[in-house]
């Protein structure tokens, strides 16, 4: 036992300080060294889950041996004789799943502790350096050792009070997942309600003067978590890390793929899971929906012969993205600038270049190009007879350009160029790959996080046929939609709106919406997401009507 390292971290919790760790679930030592030479302030070694052994479990605590990490095992369940074995084998403290009752409680402590205190028995291995420190171990472990509860249920979370009257007893963690399973919503790392009965719990934990421990999901969840008054705080759990670390480095050379249950690659960007009763009150909207006519947006000149007129942006509440149309008149040339935010062009008519530093790109219709931020770019019309018309798509509710005086000297890229390693994207439209999200509705995607490296939005094109249309659905950050063709019926919580002739919609975040072609000609969008990857949270239709507004 390092007795030690378990003073450190009491110190840290009692001055309000954060105490950072991390859930381990891999067999390799080198993960625990790692994490001490990092100077992380706890391990805890997950028994519970995946398939460590004993021996995988005491290499990981020889990794923090004489070391300011507190090493912690979690053990499958609460069972004496497991409690007893990885005390036994050198573990700092024990971490307890799925405690519900101060009976069950009480005996984890019992468990833990020598007699009289416990029911532990002594053992002659590592944590009593083999037999042979008999007395000093006993005398420092009963007052030494950390029994963490996990609270993981409705239960657990509701008996919180009776929880606390329990002596010996100083961390609590808590497990959403499984706590949003116990409430319904199996799946969801925080069902509706589970968030705020979590943090209505972890607030009479820290009255009573203890101390409350999660892992992030993230590094935004981490910075929220520490918020929120959590101080044992989990970066993350070892494999999660290396798949994001894996996952970044895959989209920056666009090979990033989402995992599925059976580890092959997924058919599309967009995926669904069964459609949820409603969608989760954290993702309750503070914005109506907005729909805007070319003509009712704002306008501005960008340079002499081109007008860019917005039609989703901060004068309509946006977040994090603006849409519009941008005119040329013949022959009319936009100079080069840059932004600190990407931006994704879309021709729309016309006969038009886009240059990315000297690469140009000759585009048909509904070609688009994708810009990360800082790459300066230009574009011209090359008719000298008719106007060029793009939708134009910005990772920001407030753009601002830098115009840009340098030479880039000019090459023209192939008719078949999908742009460069790392920077640019181009997506030639006759020859897109197109997948189906609904019935009857055929997407191309032009922009995400998996095709262009860094990207801060997503968005593509959708074509409907007569019929076609999308689940009752919503979002976790604001959506474009700009009607290119045809005539679309958009329904929000029973609100119906019709929209045509570029007319273009702000759904944002929370708002349960479907898009539906009720007409006998095809129809088609431009759609942007103020978010990097197209990920949806499919509900019931009934959502989307009057009678079943979820946030009536």
């Amino acid at each position: 036992m390092n007795a030690d390292a378990i003073k450190k971290l009491r110190a840290k919790l009692a001055g309000d300080e954060c105490a950072y760790g991390l859930w381990v679930t891999l067999e390799s030592p080198s993960i625990t060294e790692m994490a001490v030479a990092s100077g992380l302030d706890w391990v805890v070694i997950d028994a519970e889950h995946g398939h460590l052994d004993w021996g995988d479990i005491v290499d990981h605590l020889r990794a923090a041996v004489r070391s300011d990490t507190v090493a912690l095992v979690r053990v499958a369940e609460l069972n004496q004789g497991l409690i007893k074995r990885v005390l036994d084998i050198g573990a700092d403290g024990v971490v307890v799943p799925w405690i519900e009752t101060a009976d069950q409680l009480r005996q984890a402590v019992a468990f833990a502790r020598y007699p009289p205190e416990g029911r532990r028995g002594i053992g002659a291995e590592r944590a009593t350096c083999w037999g042979q420190c008999f007395p000093e171990h006993v005398q420092e472990a009963n007052d030494n050792v950390l029994v963490v509860p996990i609270i993981e249920s409705v239960d657990g979370g509701r008996n919180v009070d009776k929880l606390l009257d329990v002596p010996g007893v100083e961390i609590f963690f808590f497990g959403p997942a499984d706590y949003s399973s116990t409430a319904g919503y199996a799946g969801q790392w925080e069902g509706p309600g589970v968030a705020e009965a979590i943090l209505a719990a972890r607030k009479k934990i820290g009255a009573r003067g203890k101390h409350c421990g999660v892992v992030a999901t993230d590094n935004d969840n981490l910075a929220a978590r520490k918020q929120q008054g959590f101080r044992m705080l989990g970066l993350g759990m070892d494999a999660a890390l290396l798949i994001r670390s894996l996952r970044a480095s895959l989209a920056s050379v666009r090979r990033d793929r989402k995992m599925t249950p059976g580890f092959a690659l997924e058919n599309g960007p967009e995926t669904s899971a069964a459609p949820l009763a409603r969608p989760p009150e954290s993702m309750r909207p503070d914005r109506p929906e907005v729909t805007t006519t070319p003509g009712a947006g704002v306008k501005a000149e960008l340079s002499p012969g081109v007008v860019f007129e917005s039609l989703v942006g901060a004068q309509v509440g946006a977040r994090g993205l603006t849409t519009g149309i941008v005119t040329f008149g013949p022959g009319v040339r936009l100079p080069y600038h840059r932004h600190t935010f990407g931006e994704s062009i879309t021709l729309l008519a016309g006969m038009a270049t886009v240059e990315v530093e000297g690469r140009m790109y000759h585009l048909e219709p509904f070609d688009n190009v994708t810009v990360p931020r800082g790459l300066a770019h230009s574009a011209v019309n090359r008719s000298m007879n008719e106007p060029a018309r793009f939708h134009i798509a910005l990772a920001s509710e407030q753009p601002h350009r830098e115009l840009v005086d340098r030479y880039f000297p000019r090459r023209r890229m192939a008719d078949d160029s999908d742009g460069t390693s790392g920077g640019e994207r181009v997506t030639r439209f006759r020859r897109a790959k197109t997948y189906s999200p609904g019935p009857n509705a055929q997407f191309v995607d032009y922009a995400n996080r998996e095709l262009v490296a860094d990207i801060e939005m997503s968005g593509g094109y959708g074509l409907f046929q007569p019929g076609g249309r999308l689940p009752a659905h919503l979002h976790d950050f604001d959506e474009s939609i700009s009607i290119v063709q045809g005539r679309a019926t958009c329904v929000v919580e029973g609100r119906r709106h019709t929209l045509s002739d570029m007319a273009t919609a702000l759904q944002p975040r929370g708002r349960v919406h479907y898009f539906i072609n009720e007409s006998t000609a095809p129809m088609a969008m431009i759609w942007f997401y103020g978010g990097p990857m197209p990920e949806r949270l499919v509900v019931d239709e009934a959502c989307a009507t009057v009678a079943g507004d979820p946030w009536r």
